[in-house]
C-alpha cells in the first residue's frame, strides 16, 4: 500500500492546540493538519480571497479514510502558568488620547491559562498517512499538495511554529518513521480526534468568506458561523486497544496442595512488596542491571540514595487480586487474595514480562523481615474466571480496594465549617449544600485526575460517570479507612469508587482491565474489577 505522508516538525518542544472542550490536544488532529494545509495553500498561492490552485487536490485529500498519525510522545503539563493578554480596545484607547486622556493599552488584559504538551526528543514531529486507494495511487494530486506543504509556518496556537514537508510513501518503509503510532479505531476509548470528511474545504471557505464579511456596513456585526462539516474518529495506541500486557500467578501453599489465602484488608500491600520482591530477585537472572532493576521491576527512577522519583517509561506494577465469588445465586462477594498479577505500565516491555514471569513460577513469597518463605508464586491461564474479571472490557468497573485521592479533598478546610452534634443548626441548609457541592467537586476532579495520570486518555476521564463512598460497592469489601496503605500517602483520602466509562454522546465504552487509580496503583491500591459478568 502507499500513503500519501505529511511529516510537521515543531521547531520548539511543545505544543498548545487544544480541542473541542478547550483540553490540550495531542496529536493534533487529521482535521488541524487539513487546515494547515488550506492556509498554506492560500498563502503559497496568493490566493486569500478564493482559493483555485490546491483546491482539487484538497477535494480528494478530504475523501481519503482517516490517517494513521505517527507523533512524538507528548505529556501534559502538570500545572498551567497565567498570561495576561492585551484586550482589542486600541480603537478606545486611540480615542481616549484625542480626548486628552492618558489611559494605557497595558489596563486592559485579560487573564490566560496556558496548559501546552510538553514534547519528548530533541526533533518532536508529526506524521500523518493517509492510505492511496490501490490502484491508481500514481494518479494521486500529491504534488500540489506536496508544495503546499513546504508553506506551513504554524500548527495550533501562532506560537507553535513549525518547517513541513510532503511526500508518496511506501508501506514497507513505515517502520522507519519516527514516533508513537495512533491508529484510527472504532473502540471508543481512545483518543477522538476531528477529521476531514467531503465538504471540509468548502465550508472552510465559507467561513473564511463570512469572516471576512463579520462587520457589515452599518457596522453591526454577524457571528461567524463554526466549522461543522467535520467527523469524530477515535485513535488509540496499540497498548490502548488493547489492555495492559500482563502475566497472572496463583498464591499456593509450599507444598503446592492449594491456595495460601491472605486477607485483602490487612495483607494487600504485603502480598505486593512480597511478588515485586520475588520478581527483583528473579530478574537478576535474566543478566538485567541494576538499573533497569531499579526502574523497570521497582519503580525507582532516582539514583540510589536521592528523593524517590517516579519513572517516566514502563514499569511493573504488582496487583494482587482478590477472589470474586458467586454464592448461592446472590450477587458476587469479594474473598480472600489467591491470585496476584504483574502487568506493564506505560506501554512496551511485553517481551521483558514474558522473560520474567517464566521465570516468576515456582518464586517463593517472604514477608519484609522474615527469612523463611510463606507461600510460591504458580503461573496461571489468562482464561481463569477471576483473573478474566479484572482483565476482560466492561464499561462499569468498582474498586475491591480504595482509592486513594491523588491530593487534598478539601485543601480550603471547609469541611471544618460544617455543623456537628448541638451546632447543627449554626449553619444555614444553603450554605451546607454548597460546601457539601464544593466538596463533592473537588473528589469528582481528584478522581478525574486519578484516570488521567493513570494514562487511559482525557476522553475516557471527562465523560466517565463517577460515584464513590467509603463503603464499598461489592458484597465483602471492609470500610475505605481498614485497608493498608502506604505512609507516604497517609495523608490523603481514600475512597470506594464505581465509574461507568462513557463516550461524548453518553453511550458506555467496555475497555479492558486491569484498571489501577490513584496514589499506590502500582501495588494494587484502587484496583478495580468488572462489574458485568459473574465468575467464580
Amino acid at each position: 500500500m502507499t500513503y500519501f505522508r505529511l511529516t510537521i516538525r515543531l521547531l520548539d518542544c511543545q505544543s498548545h492546540g487544544r480541542d473541542d472542550h478547550g483540553q490540550p490536544e495531542w496529536p493534533p488532529s487529521p482535521l488541524r493538519a487539513f487546515q494547515a494545509l488550506v492556509c498554506a495553500a492560500a498563502a503559497r498561492w496568493n490566493e486569500r480571497a478564493e482559493l483555485k490552485t490546491a483546491a482539487p487536490a484538497l477535494r480528494w485529500l478530504e475523501r481519503l479514510p482517516p490517517p494513521l498519525i505517527l507523533a512524538s510522545p507528548g505529556r501534559q503539563a502538570s500545572t498551567p502558568y497565567r498570561m495576561y493578554v492585551p484586550d482589542n480596545v486600541g480603537d478606545k484607547v486611540a480615542s481616549s488620547w484625542k480626548r486628552g486622556g492618558d489611559i494605557s493599552i497595558a489596563d486592559f488584559r485579560s487573564e490566560k491559562d496556558v496548559l501546552p504538551v510538553k514534547l519528548e526528543g530533541h526533533d518532536p514531529q508529526v506524521t500523518y498517512l493517509w492510505p492511496l486507494p490501490d490502484p491508481g495511487a500514481s494518479d494521486a494530486p500529491t504534488d500540489t499538495l506536496v508544495a503546499a506543504a513546504r508553506s506551513i509556518t504554524h500548527l495550533g496556537w501562532g506560537v507553535d511554529m513549525v518547517a513541513a514537508e510532503a511526500a508518496l510513501t511506501d508501506e514497507k518503509d513505515l517502520p522507519r518513521l519516527p514516533g508513537e503510532a495512533w491508529q484510527p479505531t472504532a473502540h471508543a476509548g481512545g483518543t477522538r480526534l476531528r477529521v476531514p470528511v467531503p465538504g471540509t474545504l468548502d465550508d472552510l471557505l465559507t467561513r473564511h468568506a463570512a469572516f471576512l464579511e463579520r462587520i457589515q456596513p452599518d457596522n453591526l456585526f454577524k457571528p461567524v458561523p463554526p466549522l461543522s462539516a467535520f467527523a469524530i474518529m477515535g485513535y488509540a495506541r496499540a497498548r490502548e486497544t488493547a489492555g495492559p500486557a500482563y502475566a497472572a500467578f496463583s498464591i499456593l501453599r509450599l507444598n503446592g496442595s492449594g491456595y495460601r489465602p491472605f486477607c485483602t484488608a490487612r495483607n494487600g500491600l504485603a502480598v505486593s512488596a512480597m511478588v515485586r520482591h520475588a520478581a527483583a530477585k528473579r530478574a537478576r537472572s535474566l543478566g538485567w542491571d541494576e538499573s533497569k532493576i531499579a526502574t523497570f521491576v521497582l519503580g525507582h527512577g532516582e539514583a540510589q540514595g536521592q528523593a524517590h522519583e517516579p519513572v517516566d517509561g514502563p514499569r511493573l506494577a504488582f496487583l494482587p487480586l482478590p477472589s470474586v465469588e458467586s454464592r448461592s445465586g446472590e450477587s458476587p462477594v469479594i474473598s480472600m487474595i489467591r491470585r496476584v498479577l504483574v502487568a506493564v505500565v506505560g506501554g512496551g516491555a511485553d517481551s521483558d514480562l514474558a522473560n520474567l514471569s517464566r521465570l516468576l513460577t515456582g518464586a517463593d513469597l517472604v514477608r519484609e523481615r522474615d527469612t523463611d518463605a510463606t507461600a510460591m508464586l504458580s503461573r496461571i491461564p489468562d482464561r481463569d474466571t477471576v483473573v478474566s474479571r479484572y482483565t476482560k472490557r466492561a464499561s462499569t468497573w468498582a474498586t475491591v480496594t480504595p482509592v486513594i485521592l491523588p491530593g487534598y479533598d478539601d485543601p480550603g478546610k471547609l469541611r471544618q465549617r460544617l455543623p456537628r452534634g448541638t451546632d447543627a443548626q449554626a449553619l444555614d441548609a444553603d450554605e451546607q449544600r454548597r460546601i457539601l457541592k464544593k466538596l463533592g467537586e473537588r473528589i469528582d476532579y481528584l478522581l478525574r485526575k486519578a484516570i488521567r495520570q493513570a494514562g487511559l486518555g482525557h476522553e475516557l476521564a471527562t465523560h466517565a460517570q463517577i460515584e464513590w463512598n467509603s463503603v464499598g460497592f461489592w458484597r465483602g469489601l471492609e470500610h475505605a479507612t481498614a485497608y493498608q496503605f502506604p505512609n507516604k500517602l497517609r495523608r490523603h483520602r481514600r475512597l470506594h469508587v464505581q465509574i461507568t466509562w462513557r463516550d461524548a454522546s453518553g453511550d458506555p465504552i467496555a475497555i479492558p482491565g486491569p484498571i489501577c487509580l490513584g496514589g499506590g496503583r502500582f501495588h494494587g491500591i484502587g484496583l478495580f474489577a468488572g462489574v458485568e459478568g459473574r465468575n467464580g
